[in-house]
């Protein structure tokens, strides 16, 4: 998994309105039926772009992101790092 605002090419600190602009930059030119030479990679990077994208334009869910975005990009749950800190 990559982290979100490298998908979307954004530094966290990113405003919504740099957040739609670089959605629909991306999205413009990895669609589908953009790349009809690649059909499989354009879907596949479009729906990474669509889920970063999902994830970063609620503000909830952007919060819980950002706090747990070490652990989710480590491979480890919240649960997990927490136990293991506490042993």
């Amino acid at each position: 998994m990559r982290c979100h605002y490298e998908v979307l090419e954004l530094t966290k600190n990113a405003t919504d309105d740099e957040l739609k602009k670089a959605y629909r930059r991306l999205a413009l030119r990895y669609h589908p039926d953009k790349n009809a030479h690649d059909v499989h990679a354009a879907t596949e990077a479009f729906k990474e772009i669509q889920s970063a994208h999902a994830v970063l334009s609620d503000k909830h869910e952007r919060a819980w992101y950002d706090l747990h975005r070490d652990d989710i990009l480590a491979g480890t749950s919240a649960a997990t790092s927490a136990a293991a800190s506490e042993a």
